[in-house]
């Protein structure tokens, strides 16, 4: 069952999580837009591009996920909290799992239902890619996760989206069936599969960061032989910039916005880069980034707005934080946790499409945004 954590207990989550960040780790992702983009991939590949930030990414090979999986990053620390494994299709954030992983002698294998062994998911399919090359995207663990071997048959290749009708529901509430065809997923009706809300972000997440450090490969991937025949090609668009069709970009952004960064991707970022191949997602660190970079790609006007604007650091460094937004603002209101307004700011100054709050006090607020044609609010902590 899920731990109901308190707002002292998420302050301090999110302390730990910018400690970790090795310093200067992202000194070179300047520029906004698909620059960002490119200016991250020199960062995370393995590439010697000649930056001061260089990380290069050390592929560890196959074989090597079955042991990072049995890594503490990997086990059970935030639910039930008994060190099983934790799997996105058996995970059961509000009661008890339906079954669970407790060793590596569960690893598949053969299978017949849930619940009998475990695999390594390619959340970005392997058919994808496997006609250009198999590594390192075969072995990368920011997107190949421990997961159900019948659930992961079922989803198969199929692209993530939001489903209408279930014509499956695996234990513990994952599904399949046709696109909801309205919304934010308005535009595709093809099958889909369908994770439960915990884990929407995670999936997001680890899609951006394939967009963006395979990003010179993204044509090559499209165009392979096996491409055509994975359906999760629908999510690409074939090109290395913005990488994503409509409606999927607009999926990914709200998934991404409404299941934020989690302590157990954090945990997860952090064990990959100190423990295994020396690379990070930069979006579990700077989950501003993928606003900053795809929102004027999204498709759906009443979704754009909100996810045009994005508040950096958040937590706030020196009592500030700065507001990027691509849309003029009108008003800038902060909220404390009581939804008292602490400061109105009324047609604030723009800078380079930037609005600053300065003086800030230590707190949790709610800082809401208005254009002349939408609202938006976002949270924000100062340490």
């Amino acid at each position: 069952m899920k731990k109901n954590f308190t707002l002292l207990a998420f302050l301090l989550l999110s302390a730990i999580t910018f400690a970790q960040i090795p310093t200067g780790y992202y000194n070179t992702a300047t520029g906004t837009g698909l620059t960002l983009k490119t200016n991250l991939r020199k960062i995370i590949d393995n590439v010697n591009d000649a930056i001061p930030s260089e990380h290069l990414h050390v592929d560890q090979g196959y074989g090597a996920l079955w042991t990072l999986y049995t890594h503490t990053a990997f086990r059970d620390n935030y639910y039930e909290n008994d060190g099983s494994l934790l799997d996105m299709y058996s995970e059961n954030p509000a009661g008890a799992d339906p079954y669970i992983y407790a060793n590596t002698s569960q690893q598949c294998g053969s299978y017949s239902g849930e619940g009998d062994c475990y695999n390594r998911e390619h959340l970005i399919p392997q058919s994808y890619f496997d006609g250009f090359a198999v590594d390192p995207m075969k072995n990368d663990p920011f997107f190949v996760v421990p997961s159900d071997g019948k659930v992961n048959g079922d989803r198969n290749n199929l692209p993530f989206g939001k489903v209408g009708t279930a014509t499956y529901t695996s234990q513990n509430g994952s599904k399949r069936g046709n696109g909801i065809n309205t919304g934010y997923a308005l535009g595709y009706s093809g099958v889909v599969f369908e994770p439960i809300d915990e884990f929407k972000g995670d999936i997001a997440r680890a899609f951006f960061y394939f967009a963006t450090r395979y990003e010179t490969d993204l044509t090559s991937f499209y165009t392979s032989a096996n491409a055509t025949t994975c359906q999760a090609k629908n999510m690409f668009d074939g090109s290395t910039g913005r990488a994503f069709t409509n409606p999927f970009l607009d999926i990914l952004v709200k998934w991404h916005t409404d299941d934020p960064v989690s302590a157990k991707e954090i945990a997860i970022n952090n064990d990959i880069y100190y423990n295994h191949q020396s690379n990070r997602n930069p979006y579990i660190d700077h989950p501003e980034y993928v606003s900053i970079i795809w929102s004027s790609f999204l498709s759906n006007p009443s979704f754009a707005f909100e996810n045009s604007i994005s508040i950096y650091p958040n937590p706030a460094i020196n009592n500030e934080v700065s507001i990027s937004s691509e849309t003029e603002l009108k008003s800038i209101v902060l909220y404390n946790i009581n939804g008292q307004i602490i400061q109105e700011i009324k047609n604030p100054t723009r800078v380079d499409n930037s609005y600053k709050l300065i003086n800030l006090s230590s707190g949790f607020y709610l800082v809401q945004m208005a254009s002349e044609n939408g609202v938006a609010t976002k949270k924000v902590i100062v340490n």
